[in-house]
């Protein structure tokens, strides 16, 4: 081949290559030019919609400060717009251009507040080239029964000492005060005044001094139950009138945790008698009327023993035993010794309706075929505590009075009662609480004090009675004994005392029977041994259990979180609205009527 052409046909290719790699890079410029332009589109879009969210997420917050400040701005059903298309501003307090925010507020959820107090906030923020945003806010009132322990008034000199420890949220409206000794707070602290004494406690998560006074629940949010307990026909009359110590009751609740077919439900039993003492078993009136005449538990009615004397048969009373020598002594002291409530069927060995000293209240609704199939002595006498076998029942159980409170519970509950709720003996959950199941709670609502009370089941007693006397038998042990199952009281509740919680004598200014180590505590001797409280305690003004020398009860209280997750039925709130769940709403074809209808079930 020539050189000539060699070169023309190298020519050629070279002009080929240079148009190739020019529509190359022109190819490349634009493709850099498109993505480049769908960068910034997107970038401006991505801005828009944080800006949108944020405005939106405020818009939620502005919302719930609104109804923390303004209690009547939360409508009672429906929902309505608390601001419409109304600019927003950012955080300098410019109005960011182009961006109008509506905002919705009304209640949601179940709203009969069984389950407590929900609502939402729905906010829908737009912009003016067509962008929309919707987000919700499940909001709820933080019931009172979130705390561990609340006080409107700390009772003056009284203070936290010897190591307490409160393991869950803590606020007082009033000065909250920690002697020398010392106490552990290992969650939240908060005070509408000072704390004294911070130099003594261990925060484990700060406090807050001058912080918000929280009203605390009036007599009108405990009678306002009373319609709910109608609705189950669970509303008791009992009396306020009548009763010679601070610890008895004229009525008495047991609750029960009974199976019935393959199920266990929650039942309870009501009892009254026209003597308070023998409800509560309380000790007899002459217990230590005088150091000759005093006759210790052996009048007792309610105490007693399964120990076979003179051809007795199963559980006899120390009162019939006679009134002198060494069979009722006996009766009181000896290994199968126990005191019951009035009208425990281990009393009459047996269930017995009533008799000369008082009786069982029969259930005014229709008895269930199972309940009367599995218990057809005393199925007319078991009040269906469950939606199974009574469909009305609202959880709350209403007492026009005093009532005195024992068993086990199965199931949620708010006892609310117009006088003193009296603690008679253990009260306790099915499943235990330690477990975080949340399976069982318990409210317990007073519209007066809540009283652990002084009888032969929560403290101990010396049978012969203080000193003894001439009329009781010269010889045998006289100390204190037990007369219940255990050494220790337990109650698995909420308390709220509208007065406050306190244990009946716990000075032992009333008997002197205890001194300061009748029962132990741990490792230590105490007067009543040890409190162990699960729960809450909510109560106007702090009460005392015990003294520091000793008396009444060492206090083993735990905080449930239960409470704060899963509150008794209409247990009070505090009207704070606190955030719970956050939503993104699909804005596509979005109607706020459609949506709160959809979240309201009919």
């Amino acid at each position: 081949m020539s050189a000539s052409f060699r070169f023309r046909n190298e020519r050629g290719i070279a002009l080929a290559t240079v148009l190739l790699t020019t529509m190359v890079v022109l190819t490349l410029m634009v493709t850099a030019a498109i993505v480049s332009s769908n960068t910034s589109l997107l970038s401006n879009y991505r801005s828009r919609e944080t800006t949108l969210v944020a405005a939106a997420d405020a818009g939620i917050e502005e919302a719930r400060s609104a109804l923390n400040g303004t209690k009547g701005l939360m409508p009672d059903t429906g929902y309505k717009a608390i601001e419409t298309n109304a600019a927003v501003y950012d955080a300098s307090g410019k109005v960011i251009p182009n961006v109008t925010r509506t905002t919705y507020v009304g209640p949601t959820g179940i709203t009969t507040g069984q389950y407590g107090v929900f609502g939402s906030v729905v906010v829908v923020v737009k912009d003016a080239f067509g962008n929309q945003v919707v987000r919700r806010s499940e909001i709820t009132q933080e019931s009172f029964a979130k705390y561990a322990y609340f006080t409107d008034n700390e009772g003056g000199n009284i203070c936290f000492a010897s190591g307490d420890q409160l393991w869950g949220p803590v606020h007082s409206n009033d000065v909250i005060q920690i002697c020398s000794s010392g106490a552990g707070f290992h969650s939240e602290v908060t005070t509408a005044q000072t704390i004294s004494g911070k130099q003594y406690g261990t925060f484990y998560q700060g406090y807050t001094e001058h912080g918000a006074d929280i009203p605390f629940p009036t007599t009108a949010d405990l009678n306002k139950l009373l319609a709910q307990a109608q609705t189950g026909q669970t509303n008791i009359t009992s009396t306020s009138s009548g009763s010679p110590t601070l610890g008895q009751a004229n009525t008495r609740i047991e609750f029960l945790s009974l199976p019935v077919g393959t199920d266990t439900e929650g039942f309870m039993r009501i009892y009254k008698s026209t003597n308070p003492g023998w409800v509560v078993a309380d000790v007899p009136s002459n217990y230590t009327s005088s150091t000759a005449n005093a006759q210790g538990l052996r009048k007792s009615q309610n105490c007693g023993s399964s120990n076979t004397m003179q051809g007795d048969v199963g559980f006899v009373s120390d009162s019939a035993h006679g009134t002198t020598g060494f069979n009722w002594f006996k009766a009181a002291s000896d290994g199968t010794k126990r005191c019951y409530l009035g009208g425990d069927p281990n009393i009459t060995n047996g269930w017995l309706a009533s008799d000369a000293r008082g009786a069982w209240q029969a259930w005014p609704g229709v008895v269930n075929a199972q309940v009367l199939a599995a218990y057809p002595t005393m199925a007319a006498y078991l009040w269906p505590i469950n939606r199974v076998f009574n469909p009305n029942y609202k959880g709350v159980i209403y007492v026009a009075g005093n009532v005195a409170v024992s068993g086990v519970v199965r199931g949620h509950h708010t006892v609310a009662a117009t006088g003193n709720i009296v603690i008679a003996d253990d009260i306790t959950y099915s499943i235990d609480p330690s477990l975080g199941t949340c399976h069982d709670m318990l409210g317990l609502f007073a519209g007066n004090d809540v009283v652990m009370a002084d009888n032969t089941l929560n403290s101990a007693w010396q049978p012969k009675g203080p000193n003894g006397s001439s009329s009781t038998p010269s010889t045998g042990s006289n100390n204190a004994l037990t007369y219940d199952d255990s050494q220790a009281e337990f109650v698995q509740s909420v308390v709220l005392a509208l007065n406050i919680f306190t244990a009946e004598n716990y000075d032992d200014s009333y008997n002197y029977n205890e001194s300061t180590n009748a029962q132990p505590c741990d490792a230590s001797n105490t007067g009543r041994g040890c409190l162990y409280l699960t729960g809450g305690l909510i109560q106007n003004t702090r009460g005392a259990v015990g003294l520091t020398d000793g008396h009444g009860y060492v206090k083993r209280y735990q905080y449930d979180a239960c409470g704060m997750s899963s509150p008794p039925p209409y247990f009070p709130t505090t009207g704070h609205y606190a955030k719970a769940h956050y939503f993104e709403v699909d804005p596509t074809n979005f109607s706020v009527a459609n949506y709160f209808n959809m979240l309201t079930p009919n």
